[in-house]
């Protein structure tokens, strides 16, 4: 681009033009300048995270509470944070309670509690109340810092189109050269044409084909996107994977802490006839509070969402029944809570039919069902199910009207629970029963049927598939390390519902530099074909040169515009 200005100056000078080629040098100047503008604009987003955390914090070392640089805070240190300011370091709270608004880092609008043992980050905003914090990560390890180093990284790395422009100037540059060469040359040797005029229509075809719009148009598409999409709570890690989720066929999900919450919660709870439900599930939360069950936490949060006091039921003879339940005696009365099978075998003539249509009926939707009773009767029925999060199908049913044509779930669940699942989230397609190996099985065959395949997954246990997969989509960036690591695109709020805007901001972005691309190229074209009437001046050539610029770049711009809606 300097070389191709720089011929055409010189030969300005040369053959009298000093005015035009003085105008050639200072717009040139205000253009580059004007690019310089708008890529600024585009990264500001970066610096504004840059800004977020305090560059200092209140630390109690020993009896003493000292202002200190963040870069000179100790791990270990207890930082205190008042209400309104700045968390300045990632850490645990260690005292206090209160709300943190998050919204820098993972890019969620409502403030969420925190209180004792529960971590926060830097750069997050206290809200209410006052709190101690442990610190555990040094400055350049906290969660800002290696968010904001990603993207940094993200925005320099060169997209496929941004390399096959880069290919391309570089056999366009001589290729000009020849062409203006030519223009200058072959009408006043060949035709006897006035020298003069065809050494100003070659410089005027120098200065045309600079390539400055084009080597602009993807670079400020990129920066742009990267940076709304971090402001937005949504990590891409390069401009290549935002050039490939634009062209994502088929989407795959994990299950478990992806469209579902992760975590077990009673969602029938049918005490038998004549059975007060209160004080069943009393005596269920006291024997399941000695359990080591992973269900018993989802059992006991029950009872305490009705504030049942089954810490003062006082039980005798507790013992585990291993691989079917647990038992214990409560006044003199020995009771079971276990699996169906449990109760096939204690009761005498097994469990009754009418509870058994019961039991398939609950599994049969997806749910694991509990019973509770004694050797005589089964007293009542707990169903306890890993609950959907609350937009699951509101984002699986914008993807499909995003155009995207499969959405798969995969899940190491039977088959029914992941049939009730999958109806309920509205999946077009659904694999039960996978180890880690066969979801990475899966999705090489899709990848081979689609061409182009993303994987969500929560980044721990589905590592392989999302190395896999074209692109891979961490849930839970924000303090999860393997997700930043592991995946191209983190959602840092843990939040699903990014995914459309994400889809949506990468096909914006596609189409925005195919667009400048096209003009760019479009553009000198045009002017070019003007040398043919001889009609081609400098300052044609700079202001469609320096045009094309200016439009490509605040094309690009247009990316700060996509919202997530």
């Amino acid at each position: 681009m300097k070389t191709l200005m720089t011929i055409a100056v010189i030969g300005a000078a040369f053959i009298g033009e000093w005015g035009e080629g003085a105008t050639v040098v200072i717009l040139f100047a205000i253009s580059e300048a004007l690019e310089s503008y708008s890529m600024d604009k585009a990264r500001q987003s970066i610096r504004s995270l840059m800004d977020i955390a305090p560059k200092e914090a209140l630390i109690r070392r020993g009896n003493q509470e000292i202002t200190v640089e963040v870069d000179d805070i100790q791990i270990s240190d207890i930082m205190i944070v008042k209400p309104g300011q700045k968390i300045a370091m990632d850490g645990i709270v260690v005292k206090g309670l209160s709300a943190v608004n998050q919204a820098a880092i993972t890019g969620e609008s409502v403030p969420v509690a925190k209180t004792v043992d529960d971590e926060v980050f830097a750069g997050t905003l206290n809200e209410e109340g006052l709190l101690e914090i442990r610190v555990t990560k040094h400055v350049d390890d906290t969660t800002i810092a290696k968010i904001i180093h990603l993207v940094e990284e993200a925005q320099a790395e060169r997209a496929p189109s941004q390399a096959f422009v880069d290919r391309f100037a570089k056999y366009y540059t001589p290729l000009i050269m020849l062409v203006a060469l030519g223009v200058a040359v072959v009408p006043p040797i060949l035709f006897e044409a006035d020298w003069d005029k065809w050494i100003y229509q070659g410089l005027a075809a120098l200065v045309v084909g600079c390539p400055c719009a084009l080597i602009i148009s993807t670079p400020v598409a990129i920066v742009t996107a990267i940076g709304n999409a971090a402001r937005n709570g949504v990590l891409i890690k390069g401009g290549i994977h935002l050039e490939e989720m634009a062209s994502i066929k088929a989407i795959a999900f994990d299950k478990t802490g992806t469209l579902t919450r992760g975590i077990p919660a009673v969602i029938d709870f049918l005490p038998q006839q004549n059975k007060d439900s209160k004080e069943l599930l009393s005596i269920i939360a006291a024997l399941e509070n000695g359990s080591q069950h992973p269900l018993a936490s989802a059992i006991m949060e029950k009872a305490e969402q009705e504030n049942l006091p089954y810490h003062s039921v006082s039980i005798e003879d507790f013992s585990s029944i291993i691989g079917k339940g647990i038992k214990g005696k409560i006044n003199g009365e020995t009771y079971y809570v276990g699996s169906p099978n449990l109760f096939e075998e204690i009761l005498l003539n097994g469990i009754p039919s009418n509870l058994k249509s019961q039991i398939s009926e609950l599994q049969n939707q997806g749910k694991t069902v509990m019973a509770a009773g004694t050797t005589t009767e089964v007293m009542g029925l707990i169903a306890v199910a890993d609950v959907l999060r609350e937009n699951s199908k509101s984002v699986i049913q914008k993807l499909h009207t995003l155009g995207i044509q499969k959405t798969i779930m995969l899940t190491g669940d039977n088959a029914g629970t992941a049939k009730a699942i999958g109806k309920q989230v509205g999946v077009s397609d659904l694999q039960s029963e996978l180890l880690p190996q066969d979801k990475l099985t899966f999705i090489k065959e899709l990848r081979g049927k689609y061409g182009r395949v993303a994987m969500v997954g929560d980044g721990v246990n589905d590592a392989p598939a999302l190395a896999a997969s074209t692109v891979g989509i961490a849930m839970g960036g924000a303090g999860t390390d393997t997700a930043l690591e592991t995946a191209d695109i983190a959602l840092m709020a843990d939040d699903l519902g990014k995914l459309p805007f994400t889809v949506k901001l990468s096909r914006k972005a596609l189409t925005i530099i195919k667009q400048n691309i096209t003009f760019s190229l479009g553009i000198k074209l045009l002017a070019l074909l003007l040398v043919i009437p001889g009609w081609l001046t400098l300052w044609i050539a700079i202001f469609a040169d320096m045009g094309a610029t200016l439009i490509v770049t605040l094309n690009g711009l247009r990316l700060l515009r996509v919202k997530d809606k």
